[in-house]
């Protein structure tokens, strides 16, 4: 995997672990999302604004694949890099690899679209916009 585009901290805790004592597989999506929505927030103010800006319904999960590597385990800190992968027409294909250490325990990816209205329904839209607003940053992105 290449140099992140982004990565983020996440506190292992019981509540994240099965009766094993190993981390409950759905959550590793759930961290994923969170990855991708921080990454939206520290970079261009946040999901809710560039869908604003973009007049765009939401930029939705279209696909998302995981392989677990080896156990993340109650009181682990886990680091979880973000990559962009690919930018799509209409698509955008984003890696992660959380670790312990140096040792992986996760390796995922998720396909998003950006949704707008047109004609009465739900359509794709374009990346490129997004792809601008993300490589240019808002100026004020810290507010939301």
């Amino acid at each position: 995997m290449s140099q992140p585009d982004f990565s983020m901290e996440i506190q292992i805790s019981f509540g994240h672990c099965d009766p094993a004592g190993i981390v409950f597989y759905p959550n590793y999506f759930r961290w994923f999302d969170r990855c991708f929505h921080t990454y939206l927030l520290k970079t261009a103010g946040g999901h809710r604004r560039l869908c604003r800006v973009l007049e765009a319904q939401g930029i939705g999960l279209m696909d998302a694949r995981a392989n677990f590597i080896s156990p993340a385990l109650d009181g682990d800190l886990m680091t979880l890099e973000m990559t962009i992968r690919d930018w799509g027409h209409k698509t955008l294909t984003l890696g992660y690899l959380g670790r312990i250490g140096e040792r992986a325990v996760v390796e995922g990816t998720e396909l998003r679209g950006m949704f707008v209205r047109r004609d009465g329904r739900l359509r794709a839209g374009e990346m490129a916009p997004l792809r601008a607003l993300l490589d240019a940053g808002l100026p004020d992105a810290g507010q939301a």
